[in-house]
């Protein structure tokens, strides 16, 4: 495994890659690319993308493993959070399937955390497929994204995945922020949702995907109030969180201060189509303490995870 380039001051865990374009990913994308966000694409570029045309795509994003790990290896990642999104029920796909995640991250442990995706109106069978991807096949927490399932969190859809994250110790990592498709609307994933299932579930360690975007002060004062809440801050790029008007000025202000051991990075790296270097090199230039920008960047997701070395973070 080629060795990591930055220093441990530096030393990134991605908490949101989430996709990885290794074989079995990449051959999911191609199979069960949701039409809804294809409308994703045609945000940002602007045109019209097909199917097809994504399928051509993504094909020509293809790498090895041994160049995925040296791509996470420059950028000084030492671990990336790679999950399964199943929303079958409520889009007609899966998108990435839980066995391609467990085939990555079972080549290499070391490297890669992987979440599952679980379609939650399969209700008790569903339940079961979650327990079954944690306790034997080593996954360590869950992924829901609101918007392609189309009930807000709070909906009870939802409650006995909560609970069982809670009986399991896993964390959920849920999309919380404004989404692009066309038919799906934003308010979804605001964090008002997410205050209500924190309330209902204390002991549920929930990481707010997308740190909450564009309701980041509502969102910081979430994290703030509850104990088992933090705030992820996957597919932005950082140099716009110093950005004026932006919309990131709580999170400068209290990820500093008052839940600065709540902030956790992610770079959505395959989505924004920057290199893993790029991404984590503008983290680096923030503004911030060096010991404020180590929290955000290994520390505290270091402690969430339970990593080796998470004690003395």
């Amino acid at each position: 495994m080629p060795a990591d380039t930055t220093d441990d001051a530096a030393a990134v865990i991605d908490m949101w890659a989430p996709i990885v374009p290794s074989d079995e990913i990449i051959a999911d994308l191609q199979s069960g690319f949701p039409s809804e966000q294809l409308q994703y694409l045609e945000v940002f570029t602007k045109t019209h993308v097909s199917a097809a045309q994504f399928s051509s795509y993504a094909a020509a994003l293809r790498r090895s493993d041994d160049q995925i790990v040296a791509e996470l290896a420059e950028a000084g990642i030492t671990h990336s959070l790679v999950t399964g999104f199943d929303e079958r029920s409520t889009c007609g796909v899966t998108f990435v399937h839980n066995e391609s995640i467990a085939a990555l991250a079972e080549r290499h442990p070391d490297r890669f955390i992987p979440f599952a995706g679980a379609d939650i109106m399969r209700g008790n069978v569903a339940i079961a497929e979650l327990e079954h991807w944690v306790r034997e096949r080593g996954f360590r927490g869950l992924s829901l994204r609101p918007f392609m399932i189309g009930k807000p969190a709070t909906d009870r859809s939802y409650y006995p995945f909560y609970a069982k994250c809670v009986e399991l110790g896993i964390p959920l990592s849920i999309h919380t922020s404004a989404n692009w498709t066309r038919t799906r609307p934003s308010d979804l994933g605001d964090p008002r949702h997410i205050d209500q299932v924190a309330c209902d579930f204390p002991d549920l360690t929930i990481l707010m995907s997308h740190a909450g975007y564009p309701w980041v002060l509502e969102a910081c004062l979430i994290v703030w109030k509850h104990p088992n809440v933090y705030l992820e801050l996957g597919a932005h790029r950082p140099k716009y969180f110093v950005a004026p008007g932006a919309g990131w000025d709580a999170l400068i202000r209290f990820g500093q201060t008052t839940i600065r051991d709540k902030i956790v990075y992610g770079t959505g790296a395959f989505l924004l189509n920057r290199p893993y270097r790029q991404l984590c090199d503008e983290m680096r230039a923030l503004p911030l303490a060096p010991g404020v920008l180590h929290d955000w960047l290994w520390g505290n997701a270091a402690r969430l995870l339970k990593l080796a070395g998470a004690d003395r973070a």
